[in-house]
Order: C-alpha cells, then sequence, then structure tokens
C-alpha cells in the first residue's frame, strides 16, 4: 500500500523514546507516541521502512543551545549526585519536572531522533518527517520547565541554521506559550516564531503577548497570538490563517519546524481551550501548505502537548502524518486490530471512529466575545505587516 507521497516522509520513533518518562501518574505520558504510530501502522498508511531509528545526542550537540553546567547537571541527576540547592538552580525540583532515572539519556534520545530526520530531510532521502516524542518546547538554555527537561525543538533550529544555512519558520500550536523557544531565538533574524495559543493570563508559562516581538535584529521576527480562553473552532482556525499565512509571506523560509500539541482540545485536563478533533485535523493541513508553497515541502512536525491520552491524543496527531502524506483525514471506525488490543488498557471507553462524536462538549456562552477579543488580536498582528 505505500505510495510515492509515503515514501517520501520519514518516521521517528523507537519504544526507547518511551523512556522520557518522570513518573507513572505524571501526566506527560509518552504511551500516547506509542498508540500513534500502532495506530497509523493499522491503517497501512504507516510502513516500517519510514521509521528512523532515534540515536542519542551528543552533548555538543546537545550545548547548541544548553550550558555546559545545565547538560552537567542533568548527567549528575541521571546519578543521584544532584544536590537539593541544584536541583533548584536548575528548575529539577518541583513536581511537574524533576529529576528520573534516565533523564539525561531519555532526553538526548529524543533530540538524536530529530537531529537524524534533520539530516535525512537535508541529504534528500525524504521531503519531509515527523517526530512526536519531540516537541519539548519550555525548557531555557539552563534550566527545565514546564516537564521539558532539553529544547529538542530548538536545538533542530539551530543546527538547521548552522549546518544547513537554513532560515527557519517555527510554528508552535500547543496550548501553551512555546517560551524556550522565542527566548532561544529573540535576538535572531534568521527564525521567525510564531505561536498561537491559550493567553498567558490563566495558563503556564505566562508569557506569549503579542507585545512579545523579539529584540535587536531579531525585532519583528517573534509573533504571539493569545487567545482567549474557551476559544472555540471557528475562531481558532479564522485568526490562525489569517496571522499565519501573512507571517510566512513576509519571512519566505527555507524549512519549517512545527510543533504540534493536541492540549487545546476540549477534553484536555490542563488546559482552558474548547477546540475539537476536527480543529485538530485541519491545522497540520495548513502547515504543510506553507511548506509546500515556501519550502519545497522541507519541514518536520513535533508532538507537544496532549494529555487525554486514550480520548484526543492518538487520532489527532495520526493526523499530523497523514498531512505530510498528503492523504486527506480519515473517516469511519478506527481499524478493529487496534481497538481490540488498547481498550483493553484504556481506563476510559476508547472512542472508535475518527470523527468528533462531541461526547461531553458544553457550548460556550460567551462565543461572539471570545470571538471579538481573539479577532482584535489578529487585527494588531496584522497591522504590522
Amino acid at each position: 500500500m505505500t505510495n510515492q507521497s509515503q515514501r517520501e516522509t520519514g518516521y521517528v520513533y523507537s519504544d526507547a523514546l518511551l523512556r522520557y518518562r518522570f513518573h507513572n501518574k505524571h501526566p506527560f505520558n509518552q504511551m500516547r507516541v506509542k498508540l500513534t504510530t500502532e495506530l497509523l501502522l493499522s491503517t497501512g498508511f504507516l510502513s516500517k521502512s519510514q521509521i528512523i531509528k532515534p540515536r542519542q545526542a551528543t552533548i555538543d550537540e546537545i550545548a547548541m543551545v544548553h550550558k555546559y553546567d545545565y547538560i552537567q547537571a542533568v548527567m549528575r541527576g541521571e546519578k543521584n549526585l544532584l544536590a537539593p540547592d541544584e536541583q533548584q538552580k536548575y528548575g529539577l525540583d518541583d513536581e511537574d519536572t524533576h529529576v528520573f532515572s534516565r533523564i539525561h539519556r531519555s532526553t538526548a534520545t529524543i533530540i538524536g531522533g530529530g537531529l537524524n530526520l534533520v539530516d535525512a530531510i537535508m541529504e534528500g532521502r525524504f521531503r519531509n518527517g515527523c517526530h512526536l516524542g519531540g516537541g519539548l518546547h519550555h525548557a531555557h538554555e539552563g534550566r527545565a520547565s514546564g516537564f521539558c527537561v532539553y529544547n529538542d525543538a530548538a536545538i533542530y533550529i539551530k543546527y538547521l541554521n548552522e549546518k544547513y544555512h537554513q532560515r527557519v519558520m517555527y510554528i508552535d500550536t500547543d496550548a501553551h506559550h512555546g517560551d524556550g523557544v522565542q527566548w532561544t531565538f529573540y535576538t535572531s533574524d534568521q527564525v521567525m516564531n510564531y505561536s498561537i495559543h491559550e493567553t498567558g493570563k490563566f495558563l503556564f508559562p505566562g508569557s506569549g503577548h503579542y507585545t512579545e516581538r523579539g529584540t535587536d535584529q531579531g525585532f519583528g521576527y517573534s509573533i504571539n497570538v493569545p487567545l482567549e480562553p474557551y476559544t472555540e473552532h471557528d475562531s481558532f482556525l479564522d485568526v490562525f490563517k489569517k496571522t499565519l499565512h501573512q507571517v510566512a509571506e513576509s519571512f519566505q523560509p527555507d524549512f519549517i519546524v512545527s510543533v504540534n500539541g493536541s492540549d487545546i482540545h476540549y477534553l484536555d485536563p490542563l488546559t482552558h481551550m474548547s477546540c475539537d478533533l476536527n480543529t485538530l485535523y485541519e491545522i497540520p493541513y495548513i502547515i504543510t501548505e506553507i511548506a509546500e508553497k515556501y519550502c519545497d515541502g522541507k519541514q518536520i512536525m513535533l508532538g507537544g502537548g496532549g494529555y487525554n491520552i486514550w480520548r484526543v491524543v492518538p487520532r489527532a496527531w495520526s493526523h499530523i502524518y497523514l498531512s505530510l502524506i498528503d492523504q486527506p483525514r480519515l473517516h469511519g471506525r478506527l481499524p478493529e486490530d487496534w481497538l481490540n488490543k488498547w481498550r483493553h488498557y484504556s481506563p476510559v471507553p476508547i472512542p472508535e471512529y475518527w470523527e468528533e462524536q462531541f461526547q461531553d462538549y458544553e457550548p460556550i456562552p460567551r462565543r461572539a466575545e471570545i470571538t471579538q477579543q481573539n479577532n482584535q488580536v489578529a487585527e494588531n498582528i496584522l497591522s504590522w505587516f
């Protein structure tokens, strides 16, 4: 069943990616990557010949973005050699983001998978690719933050800048602002940083106001689109399309790196957005359209947030990959073999259809007001171009 466009898309996966795990009850659970990968294999649209195995990134590769003292601290944390005051200094001491047994090696493996994918695309072995285990966009140069130890997305962008002289457009549609990537490139004119997210007024990390536009050479190269809580499908896509097309047109990127969190979904336990699967299905196709128009298709799509791992993530993330192989969205029942395997493990009834069923969806009473506020943000941004 492998078609031409499938053969042109790389897919990073290995069970080693599942070792990035803080503890068994932590909301960041990479089982969602395994669930999505097996779902795609069951559909026949992903073949094993497309899978790129990750490797461990080197310390020097990680140090393209992170400080050596921080990398050394993470490595010492892996051996239980990090004192409590050092854990605090490096952001590794709280319930969200803390030391665990393979903390350095597992994160280095995520990064190595993405670097292998970038090389495969730049060397012409694939046109584009997908790395759902990546997207750790909150980590800063010298400290961990928001479930993220090293910032793999920022490392891929720096690698593309330095090794391949690519001007990169970064697109972040996670519900949380991509702060770690933004601050890494805040003074650079080689990276166009675009993040559309739930406003930081009520949600971690609290940044991402539309007035954060970059400094020095980077002024005008950070575009933030903060949306009101409870934003729904129509308003999200309207604002997204208007602003993204304008930003891409002005920047003319060589390569696109995107973080595609599925936590804007109304069933996500950690956010306050009211989008649905239809929104999440459409987003990657819009990004792919931009990559085809400006970058000859060259892009990598990463995972990111998404904490409803049974009812939302596998179906949403499958369409990230499907957009890359130019396969229209899927309809009807999910593959029976996948349902039969995973329904025994799921603590909730697994959805059986690709279509959104709107279970537990509550209509938003302030819809018109929310839409108007979002439109105002979009107009403010468009006025700069």
